[in-house]
């Protein structure tokens, strides 16, 4: 904690220290090489001198200190090694007795890289089939295919349940999928029935079962409502407390029970509005 609370009571800030300190790496560095440089540089003169001193001349001087260089092999070397031929001059020894009408050939090798490549191919195959068909340490095709649908599938649900949580009062859409439906009663028990009842025929909040809504009986209206509330009428903001996904479960949870009717109802609060949203869903 000690060298922590040091660093943290420095005048000078973080970014300008770290810039600080790569700077004087880099000066190193620079300095390292200059110095290898004079080393290399004082090595050329005492060996010049040592020369000297030992009576070689200055032509023999540079060529202790830069050696010829080695001439490159011909082309057409590198060319014929590699296809295993014999040179022009030696094609009277490979030549093939017999002749047709004055033709005749060359007894030529097959080049090496062949020959590699050939006997590759034969552990390749021997390899592939001890791996695919004996020990079946490896998935065939159809196998494979499986196993990526698979984690195609497990992706697929990875992704839904993140794009689940994007929606908003914008793109919030009426569902009557039975899982979402069950989501959203789990959730209404447990944090809207205090106000509204364990059947929405309401309480301290009004009664979300019947035609008649204060805030619009829309499903955007409803995520609306719930996300951010009506904190004049006591309605509190469950944006912070629920997920995107559970505000849309709950608020097609209320849609679905909509005209049940249930026991004691309490008295209709507000504008009557048709239910556009069930009809919309029922023509879709």
């Amino acid at each position: 904690m000690q060298p922590a609370m040091a660093a943290s009571d420095s005048l000078i800030p973080t970014d300008i220290m770290n810039y600080i300190g790569y700077g004087a790496i880099v000066t190193m560095l620079l300095l390292f090489l200059i110095v290898m440089l004079i080393l290399l540089k004082t090595f050329k003169v005492l060996t010049r001198i040592i020369f000297k001193y030992e009576g070689y001349t200055e032509e023999q001087i540079i060529a202790e200190m830069k050696p010829a260089k080695k001439e490159k092999k011909p082309k057409a070397e590198v060319w014929q090694k590699l296809l295993s031929l014999r040179p022009m001059e030696q094609e009277n020894e490979i030549l093939i007795a017999h002749d047709y009408d004055g033709i005749q050939e060359l007894d030529n090798p097959i080049p090496g890289w062949f020959m590699y490549l050939f006997y590759g191919s034969i552990v390749f195959g021997v390899a592939y089939l001890l791996n695919y068909h004996v020990f079946k340490t490896g998935q065939l095709q159809y196998a494979e295919y499986k196993t990526e649908m698979v984690q195609a599938d497990i992706e697929k649900k990875v992704f839904l349940s993140k794009a689940a949580n994007r929606v908003d009062e914008n793109t919030v859409k009426l569902v009557h999928d039975p899982a979402v439906i069950a989501s959203g009663q789990t959730i209404f028990k447990s944090t809207c029935a205090p106000c509204h009842g364990d059947h929405a025929q309401g309480s301290v909040g009004p009664n979300l079962t019947d035609d008649y809504w204060l805030h619009g009986g829309k499903i955007n209206d409803l995520f609306k409502t719930i996300k951010y509330g009506v904190l004049a009428k006591g309605m509190p903001t469950w944006e912070k407390q629920l997920s995107p996904k559970q505000i849309s479960d709950v608020a097609n949870y209320i849609k679905s029970i909509h005209g049940t009717k249930p026991a004691g109802a309490k008295e209709p609060q507000g504008t009557k509005e048709s239910d556009a949203d069930n009809k919309l869903a029922s023509n879709n």
